[in-house]
């Protein structure tokens, strides 16, 4: 079973980089290896940890440049998110203005929309602003 025979932008000669709106159409997922019965003969459940160390965005009063490590823990229910496509969206974030918090929330309700799996985190690690650093979380948990 090819795991990665639909997506789009792994692999592409011509990738088209977008930096000013959050774009939740550049993600893209596989299916699970823990959700496929021939990958996974014993049932074995599993989590997924991501670390994006270079996440930019702007103040939306400001405009001045925002840095943060965005961090997403997840159980997959049947699908998983592709890394390059996580990269491109991530980076539609470049010169969009938003409140951390709001942008942490946009982060975890795409992913959501995207994976529909088991739960989700999603951490903001923001570096301080006169002094202060903020971090919001997101979560999901499926009900």
């Amino acid at each position: 079973m090819k795991l990665h025979e639909n997506l789009q932008a792994l692999g592409s000669s011509a990738t088209a980089y977008r930096y000013d709106n959050p774009d939740p159409s550049l993600l893209e997922s596989f299916p699970s290896p823990f959700a496929i019965g021939e990958l996974n003969p014993v049932g074995a459940t599993g989590t997924i940890h991501i670390e994006c160390p270079e996440f930019t965005c702007l103040c939306p009063l400001t405009g001045q440049p925002d840095f943060a490590r965005i961090v997403i823990d997840y159980q997959p229910d049947k699908l998983c998110v592709e890394s390059k496509s996580l990269k491109l969206y991530l980076g539609s974030f470049r010169m969009f203005g938003e409140f951390h918090e709001a942008g942490v929330n946009r982060i975890c309700n795409d992913l959501v929309k995207l994976l529909a799996p088991v739960s989700l985190t999603v951490r903001g690690e923001f570096t301080p602003r006169g002094g202060i650093p903020f971090w919001p979380t997101a979560e999901y948990r499926k009900p």
